[in-house]
């Protein structure tokens, strides 16, 4: 598995004026490869390629469609009502305490879902940035309504910000990023939120 070449194209990626993206860059850097690559792969739904091949997908993504990642929901919480509303996610944590790579200083990892799907109101300690890297994608912040972010745009959540985030039509693949406090003790999930 080419993770290095991954990690290297990711940290081009992390060039935005937050000192989280400088941070994500730096551990992306400073990773050491010593895995194993993993014993269980599970392909990426056909929405998520499909949408990884349009022309205004970041070129990256063609990388991420031929590595053999075990994409599942994120299990960040337990939830009944979060895991339900996982189901139309694929995730995979490239660095962090349960990623590919161990790290405690981040969080960094794969993310995506399918259409017409909502990941509803969440709250954490950490500092968090996605980078959309295809699709389209609607997030929310705070009591701010909804706004479209298509590949190359960023939301930004500092800590204990709620936001959300929604599909439409087509699905969205992202790279995230978590910084400061990245356990998931105080992770807190408060479902769809009204309009």
């Amino acid at each position: 598995m080419c993770l290095k070449s991954l990690f290297t194209e990711l940290a081009d990626l992390f060039s935005g004026p937050q000192s989280i993206e400088a941070h994500a860059r730096e551990a992306l850097l400073e990773a050491q490869f010593d895995l194993v690559p993993p014993k269980d792969t599970n392909l990426l739904a056909k929405p998520f390629l499909e949408v990884m091949a349009r022309v205004d997908a970041l070129p990256i993504c063609d990388l991420i469609a031929k590595l053999p990642f075990n994409w599942a929901p994120p299990q960040t919480s337990h939830d009944p009502l979060y895991i339900k509303h996982s189901e139309a996610k694929a995730h995979v944590e490239l660095l962090g305490p349960g990623g590919l790579v161990k790290s405690d200083r981040v969080r960094l990892g794969l993310y995506g879902m399918l259409p017409n799907a909502e990941y509803g109101n969440r709250t954490h300690p950490a500092e968090e940035t996605y980078i959309i890297l295809a699709g389209d994608s609607y997030w929310k912040h705070d009591n701010a309504p909804y706004s479209l972010l298509l590949p190359g745009e960023r939301s930004y959540h500092p800590s204990m910000m709620p936001h959300a985030s929604r599909t439409k039509e087509t699905a969205f693949m992202s790279v995230y990023v978590w910084q400061g406090d990245i356990s998931v003790d105080n992770y807190e999930y408060h479902g769809i939120p009204v309009d």
